[in-house]
């Protein structure tokens, strides 16, 4: 089976602007890593965005099940689920049995379900609809992300928006700056060091601006004194979530990078926005085992990084968003798989949320050539997700009239 994941659309989308690759260590990669200076620490009541981008285009009727259909067993007799499986959340829908702790969260009222969301005229193709997704913009193709275009709007800073992982997603590239990425592989690379001695005393001196030198010097010195900014201010807090060993081996992928989202929030770093991923939702072949093993993976780490931010006084602020590509069609495929569909289910956690439905439930007998119709456009929770987390007026980020429609979850 031909898995999507995070690299792969990355190294496809070509977002090379804002410099994705990161991980080699070069001047470049690191300029990129930099590509803003830090001037204010986060507010102290400033809310905190946590993306997570699921790959490959989860299956949203085996996420959010619709157990009571009739036409639900009929279109994927070995894939259902019955009623006595699933996590009763109401409205004769049920949650995958593998999503406990969102099923606790869903009774505290703290988790919003949001049904039906994805873009107009949909595309079945997973690099043009991620693309769609993390650029806010289905209408045209546009070279920036846009949480992107957020950053461009706001004063300068490397730790306004961070991603976990070895490379930058293109949901973060501006048309003038960038977020920064935190690798998670063990080593120099990934754990945020500055060298001692000589090699550090030079480093030092090329963060030091000189009068009349050129611009791209300037912005040289600009991109080193970053580093020791950025080392100095999370370095600890990544450190001790990685530690001496990939954190990969001891945890789930996710959950390492949930782990450190975490040590950042509570150590007080200045970042409002977090991106976090997990791939291989393309599942086209033995869906269920499959996609119970992913969502188990998700429900498990999401679950702990809410407890453990919850203990500190900024979970109260801190805001957790899931979602993905596409949904799958509505019918089973001769593999006990499913193939692209359209309409998906989003999630959104935490203190802040006001838990529940949110948009309607598609219908199953009336099929769009046999893909759900969408009855949420994705840019009406990204809007509200700008406007409510991140203070900021839908309209300056994202074009179309949905932006500016709020769905009432936060």
């Amino acid at each position: 089976m031909d898995t999507v994941t995070r690299r792969r659309f990355l190294v496809a989308s070509g977002v090379v602007g804002a410099g994705a690759l990161v991980a080699g260590a070069t001047s470049r990669s690191w300029l990129d890593l930099i590509a803003a200076g830090l001037r204010d620490p986060r507010a102290a009541d400033a809310k905190i965005l946590v993306l997570l981008t699921m790959y490959g285009g989860n299956d949203g009727l085996g996420t959010v099940v619709p157990y009571a259909d009739p036409a639900y067993r009929t279109a994927r007799p070995h894939l259902a689920y019955s009623e006595n499986e699933v996590l009763r959340l109401g409205d004769d829908l049920g949650l995958n049995p593998a999503m406990k702790g969102l099923h606790a969260l869903w009774g505290d009222k703290k988790l919003a379900i949001i049904r039906g969301v994805g873009y107009p005229k949909p595309d079945h193709s997973h690099f043009r609809s991620m693309d769609i997704w993390q650029s806010g913009s289905p209408d045209a193709p546009v070279h920036t992300g846009w949480l992107g275009r957020w950053l461009d709007a706001l004063p300068h800073d490397p730790l306004r928006a961070v991603s976990l992982g070895p490379v930058l997603p293109p949901l973060l590239a501006g048309s003038r700056g960038a977020g920064s990425t935190i690798p998670l592989k063990a080593g120099p690379i990934g754990r945020l060091t500055l060298p001692d001695g000589a090699l550090r005393s030079g480093l030092s001196a090329l963060a030091r601006p000189a009068p009349g030198e050129p611009a791209m010097q300037a912005a040289a010195a600009v991109a080193n004194a970053d580093l020791f900014t950025v080392a100095g201010r999370m370095g600890s807090a990544v450190n001790g979530g990685a530690g001496a060993a990939d954190p990969k081996r001891a945890q789930g992928e996710l959950a390492a990078q949930l782990d450190i989202v975490a040590r950042c929030i509570t150590s007080g770093a200045p970042t409002r926005v977090y991106a976090v991923s997990l791939g291989g939702f393309d599942t086209h072949a033995d869906e269920k085992d499959t996609q119970s093993r992913l969502l188990g993976e998700v429900d498990a780490a999401v679950s702990a990084f809410l407890a453990a931010v919850g203990r500190h006084p900024a979970g109260a602020s801190v805001v957790l968003a899931a979602y993905s590509e596409f949904g799958r069609r509505v019918g089973a495929n001769a593999s006990d798989g499913t193939d692209h569909g359209t309409a998906g289910v989003m999630f959104v956690a935490g203190s802040p949320v006001r838990g529940g439905f949110y948009g309607e439930q598609p219908s199953l007998s009336r099929l769009d050539q046999g893909d759900l119709h969408v009855s949420t456009d994705f840019r009406s929770v990204y809007g509200e997700l700008l406007h409510k987390v991140l203070d900021t007026e839908p309209g300056r980020v994202l074009a179309g009239s949905a932006a500016d429609r709020p769905l009432g979850f936060l």
